[in-house]
């Protein structure tokens, strides 16, 4: 499965399918995505028997925007990721400072946005209002997800005055993710990544060198059909980054998987 690069995927909040779903990659996405719609299948009927439980919400919400990433057409992802806003809406009224609740609120505006060519930098301003109250409530949710989130917004926005697209934040954010998680892979490989589109090796090549150390441990610990998804496409994104600086010469070879 394709899916279009552009500012406004997000490919990267995630995780989950930026690299897995390149035209490249052979890793069979069909156990990932029925998965994926089991837990939203799952979700929902939860939400439904539990209607007064907020976690019950926010965990469909959550459900929703991996679901949507599997999604096959804009109208199929954007009807998804409206029931996951509409989830998080809904349980917000009554409960303002879950920050679960909005976190996933923003992700599935993220989601939205990708289906719009009209409205999306609206939708943009919205998911930086609902991170940066995530980050106030609770900046450790989803391994540093609020500082991950607005770092990638940060970095793929157009800047000003289209948008609120800023380097200096997104650095700022990519960074303090990897402080606050230092063992999350996600974190380390999006700063990665970043420093090597913005041309600065040298430093790319030092946090490459923390994550080489890092993956052996973080397979052990993130292990099982739950972070399957995310380690093949960590894997591919990670050869990726070794193919660059190898033909940068930053390194001379590839690191101990």
């Amino acid at each position: 499965m394709k899916r279009s690069i552009n500012w406004l995927a997000f490919l990267s909040l995630t995780g989950t399918l930026a690299c897995i779903a390149s035209e490249t990659n052979t890793v069979d996405t069909a156990a990932f995505r029925a998965r994926a719609e089991r837990i939203y299948s799952a979700a929902g009927e939860r939400r439904d028997r539990e209607s007064s439980d907020p976690s019950a919400a926010w965990h469909f919400a959550r459900a929703c925007y991996d679901w949507a990433d599997f999604a096959t057409n804009d109208t199929q992802r954007a009807a998804i990721a409206q029931e996951g806003i509409a989830a998080s809406r809904s349980v917000l009224r009554r409960h303002p400072r879950l920050a679960p609740a909005r976190y996933y609120l923003a992700m599935n505006l993220g989601q939205l946005a990708r289906t719009r060519l009209l409205g999306a930098l609206s939708l943009v301003s919205e998911m930086e209002k609902h991170f940066k109250e995530v980050l106030d409530l609770d900046p450790d949710f989803d391994h540093a997800g609020p500082d991950r989130c607005l770092g990638l917004l940060y970095r793929d926005a157009p800047g000003w005055p289209l948008s609120l697209g800023s380097k200096s934040k997104a650095r700022a954010h990519l960074l303090r993710a990897v402080q606050r998680c230092p063992d999350s892979v996600e974190n380390r490989l999006n700063l990665i990544e970043t420093l090597l589109a913005w041309s600065e090796e040298t430093e790319a090549a030092r946090h490459y060198t923390d994550t080489a150390a890092l993956l052996p441990t973080a397979r052990t610990r993130y292990a099982g059909e739950e972070w399957a998804a995310s380690w093949a496409d960590w894997d591919c994104r990670w050869a990726a980054i070794c193919q660059k600086l190898e033909s940068r010469q930053f390194i001379s070879r590839s690191p101990p998987q």
